[in-house]
């Protein structure tokens, strides 16, 4: 009978709200203005990693290895976006800031996966540069078409796992006293905190996920050009090692662009108290700055694919020029 009522009044009270309240910013003026700045992001990246995708699509010399990861790279920053920045701005702009809970979880899931994807996709990138340049005679019979493709495909299988597990594990919280998340989309780092029962393992997962999903790449790649420099320095001709260098600029462009944002944000929130304004505008800028400049940054930066574009915009200057000719000589 006891038992009965321990379990009875366990259920009563568990709670799970039927929706969630996404804050946004608090007494800011012309906040708007900011949401219309993301909206121009978000176009921008589309465009970008778009034309990025059909010109390695398009292109048969960038059917490579190292050009599968960097489509990869550049999907997970489509995708990445896509699962943020139209819900920020559905939610503040239009002011739909009440949103349900499945949908909740579903939105941070998707935002954490395609996270996870651009980091161990600049990892995958490192390790690329690291085979050309340590291993150059081995680098096609190491780095082939296949095993990229596996590499991938184990990176997503590790995502989707890891992620259905950490916000499964939201739904063993009961959430008696708010359902407001003082943030600007559903954080699982601010979710965990409301909850009234015991969290621990949700606070576990949270500095897992950030260890080693985040942290654990990163000094992976320095690691991988640490290697690089020392082989760098064996390289007796100046001129050729400063040819192989420039194959590494735009990646480490990407990596700083990518982590020290991350790193800086989590400085700050551990030495100092930072006003949830300032974190929200530094949250947002750190997710979606990078997927917009990636793409630009390989195409201004990476040889092979200019000479691609270059190549490309030829061809069908030569074709639009025939097209022209066989239409003057049928009306003649």
């Amino acid at each position: 009978m006891s038992s009965m009522q321990s379990n009875s009044s366990a259920n009563v009270t568990f709670v799970r709200p039927a929706t969630f309240f996404i804050k946004g910013f608090s007494n800011v003026p012309h906040v708007k203005y900011y949401y219309m700045f993301l909206s121009l992001v978000y176009v921008v990246t589309v465009l970008g990693n778009s034309f990025i995708m059909c010109i390695i699509y398009l292109a048969r010399r960038l059917h490579t290895a190292k050009y599968i990861a960097v489509f990869h790279l550049a999907l997970s920053d489509l995708c990445g976006s896509s699962a943020l920045i139209p819900k920020v701005i559905d939610t503040f702009l239009f002011e739909h800031q009440v949103v349900s809970y499945d949908a909740c979880l579903a939105n941070m899931f998707f935002v954490y996966h395609f996270m996870n994807l651009q980091s161990l996709t600049l990892l995958v990138l490192a390790y690329d540069r690291l085979v050309a340049i340590c291993f150059p005679l081995r680098y096609h019979a190491i780095v082939t078409k296949p095993a990229m493709f596996l590499i991938i495909g184990v990176i997503w299988s590790f995502s989707v796992t890891f992620f259905s597990v950490l916000v499964g594990l939201v739904n063993r919280l009961s959430f008696c006293r708010s359902n407001v998340i003082d943030s600007h989309f559903c954080d699982q780092g601010l979710i965990y905190k409301l909850a009234c029962n015991d969290n621990s393992i949700n606070i576990l997962m949270g500095k897992i996920s950030f260890g080693l999903l985040m942290c654990t790449p990163l000094i992976l790649i320095i690691i991988s050009y640490f290697c690089i420099a020392l082989a760098l320095l064996k390289i007796a001709h100046g001129a050729d090692r400063i040819k192989a260098m420039k194959t590494c600029t735009s990646h480490l462009m990407l990596v700083a662009i990518g982590y020290l944002p991350l790193i800086s944000n989590n400085i700050a929130a551990l030495t100092t108290s930072i006003d949830p304004n300032t974190r929200i505008i530094n949250n947002s800028l750190r997710q979606v700055i990078p997927s917009m400049l990636n793409p630009i940054i390989y195409t201004l930066k990476t040889e092979e694919v200019m000479q691609s574009i270059k190549e490309m915009y030829k061809r069908n200057k030569v074709y639009t020029t025939q097209e022209r000719r066989i239409k003057c000589i049928c009306k003649i």
